[in-house]
C-alpha cells in the first residue's frame, strides 16, 4: 500500500538534494513499472493482428460460498482512443490490485470496451453440475455474449481453459489475466461484480462476514461455519475441511 503520509523532517535531519536523488530515481522507476502493465497487456492484444479482441475470465472458482461469475470483454482496437489506453495504464490481473483499485478500473473498462457481458452461476448449479463444468460453461457463455452477432474475425482469448461447444476459434491463454488486456479487463469486471454481490449477501445472511472474505476459505470464514453451520450460499460439493465436523 502507498504510504498515507511522509515524515516531517527536522532542520538537522532534512535530506539534501543529493541524498534525495537516489530515492527519486527509485520512485520514478517504480512508477514507470506500475504504469506499464496496461501498455504491456494491450501490446500483446495488438500483436494478434486483428482489431477485435475478446477476453473471458472468472471470479470465485475457489470459494466455499457464493456464485461463480464470469465476464467477457470485447475491445475494438480501431476505436480505442489514446485517452482510454492511458486511463487503463494500470490494467492488470485483478488479483494484483486492491479492492479500491479494481473499483476504479471497473468504470474505465466499461467505458473503453465495445461490449461487456457478465454471467453468474448459482451455488445449486455448481453443486449439481460440478465446479469445472460450471466454470467452462460460464466462460463459454460470457464469450458468446460479447461476440454474438459481431461480424468479421474476433480473436477470442480465454483464461486458462479452452471451452467446449463454442462457435468461433479460440485460444486458451495460461495466466491470461496477466498477459492479455481483454482477459485482464474481464477479470476486473468479474471480480468487482462478484464482490458487490457478496457484500449485498452479507446483509441478507449476517453472521458469516461475507463482506470481509467474499466467500473464500479464510480463518474468519471457517470459524463462522464451525459456530453456526452453513448458509444457503455455501457450496456443499466443495470438499473443505471447514465442513467435516458439521452434521450435514
Amino acid at each position: 500500500m502507498p504510504p498515507t503520509g511522509l515524515p516531517t523532517a527536522s532542520a538537522s535531519s532534512r535530506a539534501t538534494p543529493s541524498s534525495r536523488a537516489p530515492y527519486a530515481k527509485r520512485a520514478g522507476r517504480r512508477r514507470a513499472r506500475s504504469g506499464s502493465s496496461g501498455q504491456r497487456l494491450f501490446a500483446f492484444d495488438r500483436r494478434l493482428g486483428v482489431p477485435l479482441v475478446a477476453g473471458a475470465d472468472e471470479a470465485g472458482r475457489g470459494c466455499l460460498a457464493g456464485p461463480l461469475v464470469a465476464a467477457g470483454v470485447l475491445f475494438d482496437y480501431e476505436r480505442l482512443t489514446t485517452r482510454e489506453l492511458r486511463a487503463l495504464g494500470a490494467l492488470n490481473d485483478s488479483k494484483q490490485h486492491t479492492a479500491q483499485a479494481r473499483e476504479e478500473l471497473y468504470p474505465l473498462v466499461l467505458s473503453a470496451a465495445m461490449r461487456v457481458t457478465v454471467v453468474s452461476r448459482c451455488v445449486g448449479g455448481i453443486d449439481a453440475r460440478g465446479l469445472h463444468k460450471t466454470n467452462l460453461a460460464a466462460l463459454r457463455d460470457a464469450m458468446r455474449g460479447v461476440t454474438n452477432g459481431v461480424e468479421g474475425d474476433v480473436e477470442c482469448l480465454i483464461d486458462g481453459f479452452a471451452v467446449p461447444e463454442f462457435e468461433r476459434s479460440q485460444r486458451a491463454i495460461v495466466n491470461g489475466d496477466a498477459t492479455s488486456a481483454a482477459i485482464a479487463a474481464a477479470s476486473i469486471v468479474a471480480k468487482v461484480s462478484r464482490d458487490r454481490y457478496m457484500h449485498h449477501a452479507d446483509e441478507l445472511h449476517p453472521g458469516w462476514s461475507f463482506g470481509e472474505h467474499v466467500g473464500y476459505s479464510t480463518p474468519m470464514h471457517r470459524e463462522a461455519i464451525a459456530r453456526q453451520g452453513v448458509s444457503p450460499l455455501h457450496r456443499m460439493s466443495f470438499q473443505s475441511l471447514a465442513y467435516q465436523q458439521l452434521a450435514l
